[in-house]
């Protein structure tokens, strides 16, 4: 149910937040009989970017009830993407199956908070946390929130347990954690507005309506081209920071306005000028400024962080991979933000679900929340990076070969990712995701037959294992000092192991991740231990 204020005393889960991460969790748990109070600060429908779908969508939206009311709300149908990287090459397509939607996100947004309130949850909108509370007893443990509501009504709120999914501003992370960790040189600048009458992708063939994605002639940036089911398209722009900077300071005698410094972005998109030569600009622009940023946990006794709460990262090119241990949020060059929130939500749900019911000890959920966020996330990073070369260098053979004349070899290898296959499909294999890696490894560094064979006769060969535990950055530095050939080969190794970790959302056969894998069943929602042998279920409706 959808509530006025004042919250209850007391919940069994309380969720800060309710957007997609949000929504999704309160859904899942409720379902499962739990009490779920969830605290929203806006009031639904509100503005949100991010308005293209990945495909897994459907799997993780079945699971809790909701894939039909989107099926039939009348969203644009997305058929695939189209990606143009070189002007001098064909445009990349990646088709989707099962097809997915373009949304309006204020519209999608409300439908999933209302889903929530309708499989259970008590939704509070227009109340935000001002602080929480911890034990006594374990001061690592939040047990209590104080609230406000926008007419100055205040309270607090005791609970069991806590999902914070409150976006970017992160209240566990950023004022109690205090872990949350910035990359001042990784920081992008988007500027986007609407379009009406504009022309479609492929219109008349089997790719219509698909979205575009065009770097821009300079290499400084990309932009996006997403059609809507209102008759709109949203356009956007993204470039880092001290490009646009550089731009705007570099244009004197131009127009210096936010309006004209984006349509000049624009007519670097050959391809997007094209698509938008009769179209009207709807007249309002905004903008953003990412700043990229990561923590060292996503979980902690009786709490669970999900969504932007935990990590972003601008859509820049970065020079080595990240840190193992860190969840980081790409989006929206391949749409990936619902997805990581949903599946992000679910891993929440699962590892509370399987706490409060003795699947296994707190301690083994946590470690499992924070290893399954960490993975999704560096997949879709690991793609965005070989992206991102190809765009800073347009003349250079990243992602395709010199005598090709475009890069669908390219997004034959990456589309288990970039569809979210990797996280919902069982049709995607180790062999789907190595040959996957495989592609990309050269572009996120290689090493040398030679050079790994002489580290492996001075390491350990458990860390040279490519089926071991997933060791972070730091670790590895920690472990072989200045060794800077054995730091290159466990860096790539580890880098690999991320595409280990193969999970399937729809038919509950996960791979084991610390010894657990998923029960995604409703009314048996969990974790059971993977060398059991044993299923409870096989279906996750």
């Amino acid at each position: 149910m959808t509530c006025s204020c004042s919250p209850p005393c007391t919940t069994d889960i309380l969720v800060i937040g309710g957007g997609p991460a949000g929504a999704y969790a309160a859904s899942a748990l409720a379902r499962e009989g739990i009490q779920v109070t969830v605290l929203e600060k806006e009031f639904f429908p509100r503005y949100h970017i991010g308005e293209s779908l990945l495909g897994s969508c459907r799997a993780l939206l079945g699971f809790i009830g909701a894939e039909e009311k989107i099926d039939n709300f009348g969203f644009a149908i997305k058929v695939g993407a189209a990606v143009k990287l070189n002007q001098e090459k064909r445009e990349g397509y990646i088709p989707f199956d099962p097809i997915v939607w373009n949304v309006v996100r204020s519209e999608f947004d409300e439908i999933l908070l209302r889903h929530a309130a309708e499989s259970g949850a008590a939704v509070y909108e227009g109340v935000s946390v001002q602080a929480i509370k911890f034990s006594n007893q374990n001061p690592d443990q939040p047990i209590a929130a104080e609230w406000k509501c926008m007419d100055g009504t205040t309270g607090e709120i005791g609970f069991s347990w806590l999902i914070d999914a409150s976006g970017r501003n992160g209240i566990m992370s950023t004022k109690y954690l205090k872990n949350r960790r910035f990359n001042q040189s990784l920081k992008n600048v988007a500027v986007w507005g609407y379009f009406s009458g504009a022309s479609l992708y492929g219109e008349g063939t089997e790719r219509e309506n698909a979205p575009w994605f065009e770097a821009l002639t300079d290499e400084t940036g990309w932009a996006w081209f997403i059609p809507l089911h209102n008759g709109t398209v949203s356009v956007g722009i993204v470039l880092s920071e001290a490009s646009s900077l550089m731009k705007k300071s570099k244009s004197p005698g131009l127009d210096s306005s936010t309006k004209a410094h984006y349509l000049r972005q624009i007519q670097l998109a050959p391809g997007l000028s094209n698509l938008l030569q009769n179209a009207k600009f709807l007249g309002e622009l905004k903008s953003a400024a990412d700043y990229s940023y990561s923590a060292s946990q996503y979980a902690g006794t009786n709490y669970r962080i999900v969504g932007d709460a935990g990590a972003f990262v601008s859509h820049i090119i970065c020079t080595e991979p990240p840190h193992s241990e860190y969840g980081i949020q790409i989006d929206p060059f391949f749409s990936s933000g619902v997805h990581l929130a949903f599946s992000g939500a679910l891993s929440a749900a699962v590892t509370i679900a399987a706490s409060i019911r003795g699947q296994c000890t707190e301690k083994d959920a946590i470690m499992f929340h924070n290893e399954r966020i960490s993975v999704s996330y560096t997949r879709f990073l690991l793609v965005v990076l070989a992206v991102y070369r190809q765009i800073s260098s347009q003349a250079s053979a990243v992602l395709s070969d010199v005598d090709e004349d475009n890069f669908d070899r390219a997004f034959d290898f990456i589309r288990p990712i970039v569809q979210g296959a990797a996280d919902t499909d069982p049709a995607v294999t180790d062999a789907v995701i190595q040959r996957t890696i495989d592609f990309l490894a050269p572009v996120v560094g290689t090493t040398r037959p030679d050079l790994h064979e002489r580290v492996s006769k001075r390491l350990d060969s458990s860390l040279m294992a490519s089926d071991g535990p997933i060791v972070g950055l730091n670790t590895v530095d920690a472990l072989v000092g200045d060794d800077q050939e054995a730091k290159c080969v466990l860096r790539m190794i580890n880098s690999r192991k991320v595409f280990h970790f193969m999970q399937d959302w729809k038919t509950c056969q996960l791979e084991k991740s610390n010894g657990f894998s998923v029960v995604l069943k409703r009314g048996d929602l969990g974790l059971q231990r993977a060398d059991t042998g044993e299923r409870n279920g096989t279906s996750c409706i």
